[in-house]
């Protein structure tokens, strides 16, 4: 646990307020929220609107709080004579972290607190996993029913919307990322966002979506065309498409994340793409849509046997298109399991 590594930080405390570690550690999904932990303690704070839902889903003391909520964390610190206390440093506003220094006790002094709860957070249990092949399952489903439906003349904005709504009417909490559809030579737009572009024959098709569910959110990107692809445009497709399946098969436990996105630029480069290729080659995923471990060039972390990561290679030319085929992956100790279900050829619309 995140508070058993105070000991070793010469911290007395460790302070939670970003709502995704929030819900982590002790199982609170409302928007106001903060939680103190000290070796042997947990404590809970909130205001009057989630009382009761903190009393359902909190799994330690709980303090509903009227005005700042971190007034009342500093008055618990002061009572419990901490001095020196962790905070989330990459996850506190300015204006929060001044608050806090001027409500201590004299002598008292904030810790930043890098990544304690991210790391822990890479590794799904089992539980974690199940949540996520829940909300990937979602999300094909709802693209495969949505893509059925797609013909020349609808608005990308429309299909982005229909896509959403089809996530939530099948069991999603909401989208996990605002959903990308991209048409024509807006595809070479990595984070095209919908436009009232209207989808039209002998183009591209572009959509990169994700749900969440229970809390965890699944991603997804598929490309298609309307009409039959010319050879340039098929030629692009084969390309990234080995260059993801390269990718995936450097996917074990041991192994740098680093090595998986150079498998995918090796097989671009061959095709002389390297250079349309300019985001890493994944992310991981859980409770947020990005989280570490990052798969780029210069990552030197490991891949861990339960981490769930994306494989999405992608080439982006100016005047043509953009081609991204994505999965959602769970590494296991002997290689990786895909847990993306919708089949990847180039389909003709």
């Amino acid at each position: 646990m995140a508070a058993g590594r105070l000991k070793d930080e010469k911290a007395d405390a460790l302070l939670v307020t970003f709502s995704a570690n929030v819900r982590y550690l002790c199982g609170f999904t409302g928007s106001s929220g903060a939680l103190l932990l000290w070796s042997g303690g947990a404590r809970f704070f909130t205001d009057p609107r989630y009382t009761i839902q903190a009393s359902r889903e909190v799994d330690c003391p709980a303090e509903t709080v009227k005005g700042p909520l971190l007034k009342a964390v500093a008055d618990r610190i002061r009572r419990l004579k901490f001095k020196r206390i962790a905070f989330e440093g990459a996850r506190i506003g300015f204006d929060d972290y001044q608050f806090l220094k001027d409500h201590l006790a004299l002598g008292a002094a904030l810790k930043p607190a890098a990544g304690w709860i991210e790391r822990q957070r890479m590794v799904k249990s089992d539980g974690e996993i199940e949540r996520i092949r829940k909300s990937v399952r979602t999300n094909s489903a709802a693209y495969e029913r949505v893509l059925k439906k797609v013909r020349p003349g609808i608005r990308e904005s429309e299909l982005a919307a229909e896509l959403d709504f089809q996530m939530r009417r099948l069991g999603a909490d909401g989208c996990a990322f605002e959903t990308i559809v991209a048409c024509g030579e807006r595809t070479a737009l990595p984070h095209a966002r919908p436009t009232a572009a209207k989808l039209e024959n002998d183009q591209l098709l572009l959509i990169d979506m994700g749900a969440s569910q229970d809390g965890y959110a699944s991603d997804m990107t598929r490309v298609s065309h309307f009409g039959r692809p010319k050879q340039k445009i098929r030629e692009m497709y084969r390309a990234v498409l080995e260059a993801q399946l390269a990718a995936i098969s450097r996917v074990r436990a041991g192994r740098y994340a680093s090595e998986v996105d150079a498998a995918a630029r090796k097989v671009l480069k061959s095709y002389q793409l390297d250079r349309e290729f300019i985001h890493s080659t994944g992310h991981g995923l859980g409770l947020e849509i990005h989280e570490p471990p990052r798969l780029g060039k210069k990552e030197k972390a490991r891949l861990e046997a339960g981490m769930v990561i994306t494989i999405e290679p992608g080439v982006y030319v100016e005047g043509r298109g953009g081609i991204r085929i994505e999965d959602t992956v769970l590494v296991t100790e002997t290689g990786c399991e895909i847990l993306t279900p919708t089949p990847k050829e180039l389909v003709s619309l």
